[in-house]
């Protein structure tokens, strides 16, 4: 096998003299050039950002802070900031800024739990408040159990909360911090309740049955635990006793369990069937419960609102999907929760400063396809 000749190396020819300086570049260039690299690579502070937008410290403070002040700087110097931040990876000192405002920007909320009805509305208008506030939350749910009521207030104010939001939850003794109830019927000193007016959702409904001729009323009331049973309850027997509209006690239901689902309505109208006694109209505690009554009537051969009407309560999403749609009192519950976020925030925002101790809301009627007049 013939050799392989070896061949000499190549030889680079020098750089030149331009070149060299640019390999090799002056102390004084390399700090111009590196300068910025590592001031990026460290963690970035509001000094920096301020001297990268040529805006004060303050300015940037304010917006990436959502402070209120915020909402005076113009919105494309917003953008900036908030571009500027994001493509440093900057964020806010937390511990800092609780050190030095001494305060937490932290707030509890409590809730029986967070379904598809109720609950889920309340909480997105809470939720869009506090985010849009630049607040932090604690979500609990207790499922009705009497030690969870008792204990996770103590909890959340155990992890620096500045205030808590009590969702159809009792608060029955007063708190060291603000708390704003949603359906809270209690007074209690510290406390402010967001209260749906039961006495005008009541006579919407009663009147617009009365009006389409019913007399003969049956009512499936909420669960003992709810909040809102007892005082609801008392202003339907007010406006049917008004309007001369009967309500046989044994037409009277309650809700039975804690599950958020249409089967306990769909029971509960069926111990309303089974007792005989006749009734052209049902008006239920919630839409869940609406929409089991309607299948419970139909299984029994009663057409809605042919035979039956119905009326529920709530007006959750599904309401006006079903078939047919459903005619219910709608309780604004995402204005509600986000008029107890704001509530709160102002009190925790103006010490010392009165707060009202219940703020009433009120309903409407929405009425879709199961209601109509009373066969003659």
């Amino acid at each position: 096998m013939p050799a392989v000749p070896l061949r000499a190396p190549h030889r680079l020819s020098p750089p030149s003299r331009w070149a060299r300086l640019w390999i090799v570049p002056s102390k004084k260039r390399n700090k111009s050039l590196s300068r910025q690299r590592i001031e990026a690579e460290k963690k970035p502070t509001l000094r920096f950002l301020a001297e990268q937008l040529d805006l004060t410290p303050a300015t940037i403070s304010m917006v990436v802070n959502r402070a209120p002040g915020a909402k005076a700087i113009p919105k494309h110097t917003q953008h900036r900031i908030l571009e500027a931040a994001k493509r440093f990876n900057y964020r806010p000192n937390f511990f800092a800024r609780s050190l030095l405002r001494q305060r937490t920007f932290t707030i509890g909320v409590i809730v029986p739990e967070i379904s598809d009805g109720y609950g889920a509305q309340v909480m997105r208008g809470i939720e869009e408040h506090l985010v849009q506030a630049g607040y932090f939350y604690f979500v609990v749910s207790h499922h009705h159990r009497a030690d969870l009521i008792c204990e996770y207030p103590l909890l959340l104010l155990d992890r620096s909360v500045e205030g808590l939001i009590a969702v159809d939850t009792p608060i029955k003794a007063p708190l060291p911090v603000p708390v704003v109830s949603v359906s809270g019927h209690v007074r209690v000193k510290g406390n402010t309740n967001i209260v749906l007016h039961h006495g005008l959702a009541a006579r919407l409904a009663l009147e617009h049955l009365a009006m389409l001729g019913h007399r003969r009323l049956a009512v499936i009331k909420g669960q003992d635990f709810s909040s809102d049973t007892e005082v609801r309850w008392s202003a339907i027997r007010s406006e049917a006793k008004r309007l001369s509209v009967q309500i046989d006690h044994g037409l009277v239901v309650a809700l039975q369990g804690d599950t958020p689902s249409s089967h306990l309505g769909e029971r509960a109208t069926e111990k309303l069937i089974a007792s005989g006694k006749s009734f052209t109209a049902l008006f239920t505690f919630n839409d869940l419960a609406a929409i089991g009554a309607i299948r419970a009537l139909r299984l029994a051969g009663r057409s809605v609102p042919e035979d039956v009407s119905v009326i529920g309560f709530d007006d959750i999403p599904s309401a006006e999907f079903q078939n047919p749609p459903l005619t219910t009192v709608r309780q604004p519950l995402t204005k509600m929760g986000e008029m107890a976020a704001a509530s709160l925030l102002s009190r925790l925002n103006k010490n010392g400063q009165k707060h009202p101790h219940v703020i009433y809301v009120d309903p409407e009627l929405v009425v879709r396809g199961t209601t109509a007049r009373v066969k003659i």
